[in-house]
């Protein structure tokens, strides 16, 4: 015992995993060797450690879950815990501050473990997640999941079951873990997003990447511009199909108010997952310019598309009016999103066209001596970095953004393949990987596209997915250091509801998990494809619709 305690003294993260596998025979020597055959272990993603141990803990007994020190950060937690067991088990769980006791759950912190790692164990007494953070806490019940059965995914009341013994010692590879979601081209309900969110929470992803604002419509409130969502949010008719020049002659439209904004981050943070706004400019901006249209190079009349594509019409960097409106913007987006480090400021796609045209432009160009329109877009997106900057956070743009210069604290999110990644990486900048090649999840994932859902065009299935490196190859070690990690990009042209959503997300999500969780040698497509069987029937009891071919 006086070994154990002055092991336990030992404050290094390096001592402390050492630690955890030397005591593992000891803390397993009380598991249940006579239960019967062992489950099969299956985890996604996969964990850095595993170690399946015989035995079992019994759920009959679970009626505490006893919180380690910091009760402030892991309240929260530990309330998911209890609304998670409580209405499957049939019994009231307490919640108290504690070390634990046999036939208990344990959540506590320790913060050598770093930032989303976490020591999931269980014994026949006990069961025990230790997080670096609140964050790797809430991770290490997500991984306790899939050790249950499937039907308890349905919270109806069930019998008492067993839990196998387990040691788990695990944390993400990247700190950027990403899903994308497009409501501009369709616009989907609260309920709908909060279900999207949940998808994440699965799949361990972190980051929930918002396309709020587009040509298509505008989708959040902003008070100082009424019109954006009185006028922008709406359009006369949507294109059939892929612009096939037939429309459905239907006027579609919504948007979010801040009340529900607030909603949604709330319910997204409570789950570890920061949601980053994007805001696109200074293309894909139609919809904003049909409710003011004194921000485009020719005063319109503009209105908000009705087919897909990129338009001509885009705000004009000449006028001083454009940067006023935007900073407003920024102002109520910032309030909004107050703990997203990042603003995600759009920045491809805008064609040139009108700037060559309007004289505003050609005197921004003279007056700031810059040499033509791609330095003049890199102007505009460098003074609305810096505005973001001294809101105290910092942009992200897609890659285009590195056309006619960068501004020195933006981060670089590489769509159009790795090469602007690679760029951007190599200047220094950090970047997150999603080419499209391998993470645009609006693309079919069967060859047998007659008989998929309607799909922008391509293919990319779990294989492919699994077999991407998020860091490109010819960057030497500190360039990779840039890499932040990935993200999938879902845009919703022909996506109508959250039923087809489901659908080009699942199993890919799971795929893409795996790549950006785990450790580069824990990661075999073969085993993959075996865990995803276990993985699937969660998602049958969750009623999702995911891709089974």
């Amino acid at each position: 015992k006086f070994f154990i305690l002055w092991c336990l003294n030992i404050n290094t993260r390096l001592m402390k995993k050492a630690l955890f596998l030397l005591l593992l025979p000891l803390f397993f020597f009380s598991c249940n060797h006579k239960a019967d055959k062992e489950q099969e272990i299956s985890i996604i993603p996969q964990p850095v450690n595993l170690k399946k141990i015989s035995g079992s803990f019994n759920t009959d007994s679970l009626n505490v879950i006893f919180m380690g020190v910091d009760q402030a950060a892991l309240f929260n937690v530990a309330m998911h815990c209890k609304t998670m067991f409580e209405p499957v088990l049939g019994h009231k769980i307490e919640i108290v501050k504690g070390t634990g006791k046999s036939g208990q759950m344990v959540l506590d912190i320790d913060p050598d473990l770093g930032s989303e790692a976490y020591l999931l164990t269980v014994n026949n007494n006990l069961i025990s997640i230790i997080g670096g953070d609140a964050a790797g806490v809430f991770w290490g019940i997500q991984t306790l999941k899939q050790l249950l059965p499937p039907d308890f995914e349905k919270g109806i009341r069930m019998d008492a079951f067993d839990i196998p013994c387990i040691a788990i010692e695990d944390e993400p590879r990247f700190v950027y873990r990403g899903m994308h979601l497009d409501v501009c081209r369709h616009f989907f309900a609260v309920e709908d997003v909060k279900s999207y969110i949940d998808l994440l929470v699965l799949h361990k992803f972190n980051i929930f990447h918002w396309h709020l604002t587009d040509d298509q419509g505008w989708r959040i409130e902003i008070k100082k511009y009424p019109l954006l969502t009185e006028i922008g949010a709406y359009r006369d008719e949507t294109v059939i199909g892929r612009n096939s020049g037939e429309y459905d002659s239907k006027p579609y439209g919504g948007y979010y108010t801040q009340e529900e904004i607030k909603d949604i981050v709330a319910y997204a943070e409570d789950r570890f997952i920061t949601i980053i706004p994007e805001i696109e400019m200074p293309g894909h901006s139609l919809a904003a310019l049909a409710a003011y249209p004194e921000l485009g190079c020719t005063g319109g009349p503009y209105s908000v598309a009705t087919k897909w594509g990129v338009f001509d019409d885009v705000f004009c960097p000449g006028n001083e009016e454009t940067f006023e409106f935007l900073e407003n913007v920024i102002d109520e987006i910032c309030l909004l999103f107050p703990n997203s480090p990042y603003i995600h400021i759009g920045g491809d796609e805008s064609p040139k066209t009108r700037w060559l045209q309007c004289e505003k432009c050609k005197n921004r160009i003279e007056n700031e001596g810059l040499a033509d329109t791609h330095e003049l877009q890199s102007y505009f997106i460098k003074r609305m970095a810096d505005y973001i900057k001294s809101k105290g956070k910092s942009i992200i743009g897609w890659d285009e953004i590195l056309e006619g210069g960068l501004a020195n604290n933006a981060t670089v999110m590489s769509w159009r393949g790795e090469e602007g990644g690679i760029a951007a990486a190599k200047m220094g900048h950090d970047v997150i990987m999603c080419p499209n090649e391998v993470c645009y999840f609006d693309h079919y994932q069967s060859k047998d596209t007659e008989n998929e859902p309607l799909a922008f065009g391509g293919f990319t299935d779990c294989e492919k997915i699994y077999s991407w490196s998020p860091i490109p190859s010819d960057l030497n070690e500190n360039q990779a250091s840039r890499i932040l990690g990935g993200q999938a990009n879902l845009w919703t042209e022909y996506i109508l509801d959250l039923d087809h959503i489901e659908y080009m997300v699942l199993p890919r999500m799971a795929a893409l998990s795996e790549v950006l969780w785990s450790q580069p040698d824990k990661l075999n497509y073969d085993i993959f494809v075996k865990k995803l069987q276990n993985l699937t029937k969660y998602y049958d009891a969750r009623g999702y619709n995911y891709a089974k071919n």
